[in-house]
Order: structure tokens, then sequence, then C-alpha cells
């Protein structure tokens, strides 16, 4: 039997838009041993509600969670509301604040009238309230339409949940449709994709597979086509996707053929959902978004260009201050990010990126004569990761942070606080890791900005895409429309790092022999894929007794699966990194041991907890059920200084970090990088991915393993290429107005 609190809601600490809650909760019973002794006593809960009543009794089931900055609390996951009973229930219940115009003395002659069960008799049969004295007609129709308002909403709710939706998305769908919501689920329960879609469409689907929908009806198969054209968009990184491709992948969904998709394209079409260029079908957001970016970089390319006449003086001056000697590459970019509006800065690793971003602060700083308040109040330095913003910090001493903390992502509605109706008045924004970014992101960026702001936009697009749709830092410097500035002094290079060299020879595709030769911060280990694992384990036992740790050190590979995988090798590497002892405690889940002192790579974005994907952690102690009040095993996780608690339920939201995805390690640097070369890789084996995994390594690299394969991947130029007109878009603008 489910854990469950029974008592009275007394006020609310907190509620958002969406019905999530946090207040108080007086309890009268619980079979929950640890909340036995606080019957009679008020509780912290948690939990997505609808219309609480301080006058109803509720059973709230859910679990005792300890939560690390605010104590117990009761974690409610579902809860039932209980209809008053006995008079005195009745009358406290219709003299209430829910019941307007009802004072204490009529709720008590109803209570008295109707009896113990009056709640239920008015319901079945609402001519029973004319047997009560004095009750006037009008006062009898607001009673009942108040009560049968009141009883369908939660009715409505109890059936979304029978038909598998969770708490939260049961008040999601409620809230959206409000006495609209039956007739949503009795006429077309797939209107949900289109006005919900945080909403699965797989959860919706199987709903309405018990609301009894064929395989072939009208508005699952349009409500297919949308979800297939969304999953494939943001699997693949496309802008758009041909007709046909469209309707092979929804016939395959549906596992039958479908045959009247023009008419279903139409509506969509209508509908605003997509938006038909030829063969081509885009979601609207990307198209509006693509159109979007096009008119503002064109706004800020046409707009006046600021003038400095003592520009050569200061860079001077800065050059002295620092101690250091900017190339004519740098002062090219320094000067034209003060002087442009917009300006692109790209470069490999080791091209001096940081150094020119430092040096573009300081003199914008020098030259508005800003104080530290006035400057940092102006200036926005941006990028798509969490670790990448942190070294930007380190670099300038300037406060910096995330796309999506400087936007203010709200998750209760899905949207960014801050946006084209409440824009930032920063004047000067730096994006670094702009490889990164999707169309969607630099578009809600730009909607966040006012016009009158200077953008530099810094970046390697040698590197991987982004993870969702376009290419956007590519299309924007072959548009030729936007000012570039290449860094092509290796500055690293000079300083003897083979890594730098390595790294420019995999970009042109040619690599010397010279890779398999040892250099002061590179190594090649020859072995065959065999062997690879045996091999690894002993280089990072080597590796440890020189002084290195897994917090200095990352391991990096390109898939997953197979004897040299990603999963398989996390098992051998936390033996060798982390390995048992009596005095550290662990939790099996699954197949999988998770440790004291285990390093923890994150897999989904957690914006409560501040951690995202692709976030490192490590197991900072671990509770068990029987020691811990939830009553369940605990894995506490150190996110440097941010301690986030994982309970059963979040495990699968965690994997080993010891060896972790080149895709997941973009947008980071490390110490030292050692990354093993199999040819059981062969399908991920390609040019940029080879690039990205060597370019994390800072001050040392090792590879391990087989060297035709590395040889492979230098040569394989081959990577799926994204369907975007973005650029064609760019040019097509710009050539309209000459």
């Amino acid at each position: 039997m489910k854990n469950y609190i029974k008592g009275n809601f007394r006020r609310s600490i907190f509620k958002s838009d969406n019905g999530y809650v946090v207040g108080l909760f007086k309890i009268r019973e619980t079979n929950d041993k640890v909340l036995e002794e606080l019957v009679n006593t008020t509780v912290t809960f948690t939990g997505y509600f609808h219309d609480l009543n301080e006058d109803d009794t509720y059973i709230l089931y859910g679990e005792v969670v300890n939560h690390p900055r605010y104590g117990m609390q009761f974690q409610a996951s579902s809860y039932e509301r209980l209809k008053p009973t006995g008079k005195d229930a009745v009358a406290t219940f219709l003299s209430s604040d829910l019941f307007p115009g009802v004072g204490e003395k009529l709720a008590k002659s109803i209570a008295d009238v109707l009896g113990d069960n009056a709640i239920d008799r008015i319901l079945e049969d609402e001519s029973c309230l004319y047997m009560v004295p004095k009750l006037t007609e009008s006062k009898i129709k607001k009673i009942v339409n108040i009560l049968k308002k009141y009883e369908e909403s939660h009715k409505v709710i109890a059936i979304l949940i029978d038909l598998g939706f969770s708490m939260r998305e049961a008040l999601m769908i409620y809230n959206e449709y409000k006495s609209n919501t039956q007739k949503i689920i009795d006429n077309n329960i797939y209107q949900i994709v289109y006005n919900l879609p945080d909403i699965s469409f797989l959860k919706v689907d199987k709903a309405g597979e018990k609301l009894g929908f064929e395989l072939v009806d009208n508005r699952r198969v349009k409500a297919s086509i949308l979800y297939v054209i969304k999953k494939l968009i943001y699997q693949n990184g496309d802008s758009f996707l041909n007709r046909e491709v469209i309707i092979n992948n929804v016939n395959r969904f549906l596992k039958t053929e479908y045959d009247n998709y023009d008419e279903l394209f139409k509506e969509l079409e209508e509908a605003d959902y997509i938006v038909i260029d030829g063969d081509d079908y885009y979601l609207k957001d990307i198209w509006d978004a693509e159109n979007n970016i096009t008119e503002r970089i064109f706004d800020m390319v046409n707009r006046p260009k600021k003038q400095y006449k003592k520009i050569d003086e200061l860079l001077k001056e800065l050059e002295n201050i620092n101690n250091i000697i900017y190339n004519d590459d740098q002062k090219r970019a320094i000067k034209k990010a003060l002087e442009n509006n917009i300006l692109i800065i790209t470069g490999g690793p080791g091209s001096g990126k940081t150094t020119i971003i430092k040096a573009i602060t300081e003199l914008y700083q020098h030259i508005n004569k800003l104080d530290y308040d006035e400057f940092t109040s102006r200036l926005a330095l941006l990028a798509p990761t969490g670790r990448a913003s942190k070294r930007m910090s380190e670099s300038t001493f300037l406060p910096a942070s995330t796309i999506h903390r400087f936007l203010k992502w709200n998750k209760d509605n899905g949207e960014f606080m801050v946006n084209e109706d409440n824009k930032s008045d920063v004047e000067l924004v730096i994006v670094d890791e702009v490889s990164m970014i999707d169309i969607n992101l630099f578009d809600s960026l730009l909607k966040g900005l006012k016009r009158n702001v200077k953008m530099i936009l810094v970046g390697d697009y040698d590197q991987l895409p982004s993870v969702g749709p376009g290419n956007l830092l590519k299309d924007l410097i072959c548009s030729d429309e936007i000012d570039v500035v290449y860094l092509n002094h290796l500055y690293r290079q000079d300083e003897g790092s083979y890594i730098i060299k390595l790294a420019y020879e995999i970009k042109d595709g040619l690599v010397s022999d010279n890779f398999l030769n040892t250099y002061n911060d590179y190594t090649f280990l020859k072995c065959g894929g065999a062997s690879i694992k045996n091999n690894l384990v002993k280089l990072c036992e080597k590796v440890i007794s020189k002084g290195y740790d897994y917090k200095r050190l990352q391991l990096l590979a390109p898939m997953y699966k197979g004897e040299n995988g990603i999963d398989a090798l996390n098992s051998e590497l936390q033996n060798i990194f982390n390995p048992a002892s009596l005095e550290k405690r662990e939790i099996k889940s699954g197949n999988v041991i998770f440790r004291e002192n285990d390093k923890i790579l994150q897999l989904v974005n957690m914006p409560d907890e501040n951690v995202f994907n692709g976030d490192i952690g490590v197991i900072k102690y671990i509770k068990y059920g029987n020691t811990s009040k939830s009553k369940k095993d605990e894995i506490y996780i150190d996110f440097d200084g941010n301690l986030v608690k994982y309970t059963p339920k979040d495990f699968n939201k965690i994997k080993h970090g010891f060896i972790i995805s080149i895709h997941k390690s973009q947008g980071s640097e490390f110490e030292m990088v050692i990354m093993p070369m199999a040819r059981s890789y062969k399908r991920m084996l390609y040019k940029k991915l080879i690039y990205t995994g060597v370019t994390r390594a800072k001050s040392k690299l090792i590879m391990i393993g087989e060297s035709d394969a590395f040889i492979y991947s230098v040569k394989n130029n081959h990577e799926y290429i994204r369907n975007s007109k973005f650029l064609d878009k760019i040019k097509y603008r710009f050539k309209n107005v000459r």
C-alpha cells in the first residue's frame, strides 16, 4: 500500500502557475511510521494540486523526503479530495469562501435538513435543496453550479490520471482546457499534442488507445505527423525535412499505409504548426527563428559603426598593462569588436580566443569610463554550458553565465522570462562556444536583447555542430555578410604543443607519421582492439601513480556499446579509480554499482537543482534506506559545490563519468585526456568528432589502440549534412537590398 497522510490543507508557502505547491498540511492520520509521531501537527508538503481548500479533507500519497536545503517534507505524487461527511463538516464546507452568500446559519440549516451525506444528495438530485426553509431559488442555483463545477474538476483530473497522465500533466491539461477538458477527452485527446507540447506524444497516444482511437484515425495520424517531424529534426539537427521522408517515417510508426497526407499537411500548415516550402517541411518555430535571426543580423550589420580615434594608443597601453603583445589578427579582432555591432571571432585551440575576450572587456570598460558595477550591468558574458561559462569567468575575472540562466528559463511555462516583451538592458554581449548553439536558442537570445546591443560571437566551427537544429556558426561565417576575424597564429604550438599541431592536421585532413611519436604533451600507445581494455587499465594505474586522479583527467570515447564502449569501460575504470572498500558505501541500481567518491555524469537537465546535461560531479556520500528519513536509498552528488540529492527514481538521470562520450565533453577542457581508438568505433569515427576530442586536452593527450582507426577517422570527412536554408536566407536578404 502506498504511503499516505490524511488531514487538512492549512496554507500555501509557494504556488506556481502550473499548480506546483509548497504548503503546510495538518496530519490527522497516516500509515507512514516516520510521520506517526507528527499526527495532529503541521508538516511541509510539496506536489501538484488543483484548488486546495482549507475546509476539505485530503489524502496525499507520496513519500517523506529530506531536502538538503529545506529539511523534511512530504512529497505528494497524487492525492484525493474527500467529500465532507457529517453535519458539522458539511456546514463548515458550505459556509466557506467557496460559496459566497452562504453564511454559517444557512449552511447549518442545509446540513440539518439534508443530513450527513448532504453533498452527495445535492449532486444526485438538486431539488432536495427546496426542502431547506428560506433558501431562495437563486441561491439554490448558485450552490448547485459551484458544487458541480468543483466536483467536475476533481473528477476530470481523476479520469486523466486513469488514462496514464501524471498529476502534473493532468493539471497542465485541466488548466489549459478548464470546463472543456471532458470534451477534449471525449472528442479528441490528440488536441493535447498541439496545445501542450511538453506532454509526450507517446503518452497521449497511449491514452488514445485506451479511449478506442483506431490506428489510422485522421486525428491520430495528424498528431503522429507532428511527432515524427519533431523527433527527426531534433534527432538529426535538421531545420526541415523532405515530404517523402516524413511520410515513410509516419507509415513506419503507424505500422500501416495511409493515403490522405495532403489534407492533413494542409491542416497543419493552416493551423501554423508547420511551414511547407515546396517539398520541404519546416516546424513553424524553426522557420520563424531563421527569419528572425536573418532580420536581426541584417539590422546589426547595417547600423552605423562606432569609431574610436585613439584605439591604437589604448591598445598599446593595454599591452603594457598586461605585459603582452597582441598579433595583427588579435588587434584587428579587438578593434572590430569595439567598432562593429556584430563580429565573429573564430579559431582553433591555442589561437588566443580567451586572451581576446579579456582584452575586449578591459578596453570597453576603459573607453566608456565605467566602474565595476556599471560595467557588469552593461556586459553579458555567455556560453551554452556551465563549464564553458565558468572558464570565461575565470579568464576575465568577470561574471559569466549560461544563456539559459541569462534569459531566465521558467520551467513552469517552458518559456524565457527575458524575451521580446521583457528585454535585457545589457549593451555588450560576448558569446563563447557558439558552435554548440542551435537556431532556436540563438533566436531566443536575440529576442531578449535590445536593438542597440553590440554582439561578439566566438567559436570554432570545425568542432561538432549543435545538438539542436541548424549550423548556426558555420552558416553565419559562410554568408560573407558579417565581419569575421580568423585567428591563425597558434600560441600553444609556439610553446611546443604537439596537441595543437595534431588538431590542425586533423582539421586539414592530413596526418603525418609523427602522430606515432611521443612528445611532452602527447603519446600514442599502439595495441590491438582486443587488448585495449587491459592496456587502458594498466595505463590508468600508471597515471594514478604519477599523481593524477579522475578529477585531473578525463577519458573520452565515441560510442557507448561494445567491448571498448563507454558502458563497459566505466565499470573497469571504477575499479581502478575508486575501488570498493569497507569505508565507502555503495548502492546497486540494475547492473551498475554507485559508490561514494565515484565520478558521475549528469544525463538530463534538472533546472530546479541547477544541474544540467553534461555536468560532472562526485558522489559525496550515500544514505541507505534504513537510515534515511525517506526510507529510500539516497545518493548525494557534489557538482562543484552544489550538493544534489538523488533517490531511486532519479538514478536513471546519472551514470559513471570516468569515461564519457566526446559529444558530452564539448565545451569543456581537461588537464589530461585519454582516448581509446578502436576499429569497432568505425561508424562513429569521422574528422569533426576526433578533432573535438583531441581539442579537449589542455596539457596532455594520450591515445591508445589501433593507429589505422585514427587514420581512418581523420580521412573520413563524411558527416551527416543537415537540411538547412538559413545560409540562403541570409544571402538573399542582403542581396535584395543592393
